[in-house]
């Protein structure tokens, strides 16, 4: 596949170096210094777009290859308020878009169990349940998307918790995430449930990038020739 990057960071990186071990080519990488560049004309030489920005662009990226006509897959987050208008506008101009808020693998079947899990406890309201993330200094957003997508689920299936909440409640209604940022970490995760008998805790801990990149590339190759708004559900079929 001919790849348009949108967004150069330590993430566009990691997937520019699995994207060509996997045999597909860059045509074009748009970062801070050349946004300009980031328009039809150029867009029509690739296949698809992997857009990994800040929450200041990144609807703005999605949109504007959306109304190319070229495929996209986005990673960023903190600007998913806007998510389902995004996704709407897709529809509107049959296109495809793939939006996760962490594409690694483990994370996914992670997700996966934390339902699972949340659908468990949803009658045990003598446990309470808090969530730690743990991510590296330069993360701009706090908490984390994957952490987000992990209290939502929770919020879901159990009935006694109203809300999430950034920060350590004595609330029995709020779901407390700690948010934590310490280098170099490129990402953990923790739901813990806890009462005065035991406590029950999944994590998930990433090593390094590689698997959040592997997993873009991997969404880019299901999409790139397919109409519709998807999900890593979607691409593997959880």
């Amino acid at each position: 596949m001919k790849i348009a990057l949108i967004g150069y960071g330590k993430m566009g990186k990691a997937i520019e170096k699995v994207a060509l071990e996997n045999g597909h080519e860059i045509v074009l990488v748009i970062d801070m210094h050349n946004p300009a560049d980031l328009n039809t004309e150029n867009l029509s030489k690739a296949y698809i777009a992997i857009e990994f920005t800040g929450p200041e662009t990144a609807e703005n990226n999605i949109r504007k290859c959306i109304k190319a006509g070229i495929p996209v897959v986005s990673g960023s987050t903190g600007w998913t308020e806007n998510l389902q208008a995004v996704q709407q506008f897709c529809k509107s101009e049959n296109g495809s878009f793939l939006y996760a808020s962490n594409f690694s693998i483990g994370v996914n079947i992670f997700f996966e169990l934390n339902r699972k899990l949340a659908a468990m406890m949803s009658a045990h309201s003598d446990y309470d349940v808090t969530l730690e993330e743990i991510h590296h200094t330069q993360k701009k957003d706090a908490p984390s998307g994957t952490a987000i997508t992990l209290a939502e689920d929770i919020l879901k299936e159990v009935p006694f918790k109203k809300k999430w909440v950034n920060e350590i409640s004595g609330n029995k209604e709020e779901l407390s995430i700690v948010s934590k940022r310490i280098d170099p970490a490129p990402g953990t995760h923790k739901v813990h449930y806890s009462t005065s008998i035991d406590d029950i805790e999944i994590i998930h801990t990433a090593h390094n990038r590689k698997g959040f990149a592997m997993g873009a590339v991997l969404a880019a190759e299901f999409i790139h020739d397919k109409k519709g708004v998807f999900s890593m559900k979607d691409v593997l079929q959880l």
